[in-house]
């Protein structure tokens, strides 16, 4: 049986996140939902309002002997903006907010590490303000979150928002992709 890890990120928009990691080979799973807020089973509409602490997040389970946790961090950096607080594109809030939420110490290291690399690799000076921070639960989204963009490929926010995302995605790291997704 493969080894099996999780990574939970948060870039905006759980419909993106989730979309755009579903195409890379060694990846089992990914779910929406909510973490990084101090309230118990929060709902849609609790985050939504801002005030629970909960940002959108997709947990992930990855083998990673096809996909190294690295690997899922360089595309969660390329395919969000890391340097805007509390927003991606027209989502404004604290729950679409650029968060990693570690579950082991390697984790946490790595992900402080490519920050540090990025931040001094930019010239702009536009600073990473990615959370990075344990984890302590990962609550599951309600079930209309799930699959959104598989089930949804034609509505507007898909076609306008989504869309371009996995074009870039495709376009610059299409040897993580699956087989399938590329077509």
């Amino acid at each position: 049986m493969a080894t099996k890890e999780i990574a939970i990120f948060g870039g905006g928009c759980f419909w993106c996140t989730e979309a755009i990691f579903e195409e890379l080979k060694g990846v089992i799973s990914v779910a929406s939902g909510y973490a990084g807020g101090a309230i118990e089973k929060p709902s849609y509409e609790d985050v939504s309002t801002g005030s629970t602490g909960h940002a959108e997040s997709i947990k992930i389970e990855f083998d990673p002997e096809q996909i190294s946790y690295k690997d899922l961090l360089t595309v969660f950096f390329a395919t969000h903006d890391p340097t805007t607080p509390d927003r991606q594109g027209a989502d404004v809030g604290s729950q679409y907010r650029s968060i990693i939420l570690y579950t082991t110490d390697q984790q946490k290291t790595e992900a402080e590490e490519l920050i540090k690399n990025l931040n001094e690799s930019t010239e702009e000076g536009a600073p990473i303000v990615t959370e990075v921070k344990s984890l302590d639960k990962f609550h599951e989204a309600e079930d209309y979150h799930q699959d959104f963009y598989k089930n949804n490929p034609s509505q507007n926010y898909c076609q306008v928002v989504i869309n371009p995302k996995l074009q870039k995605l495709r376009e610059k790291f299409s040897q993580l992709l699956k087989k399938s997704a590329s077509n």
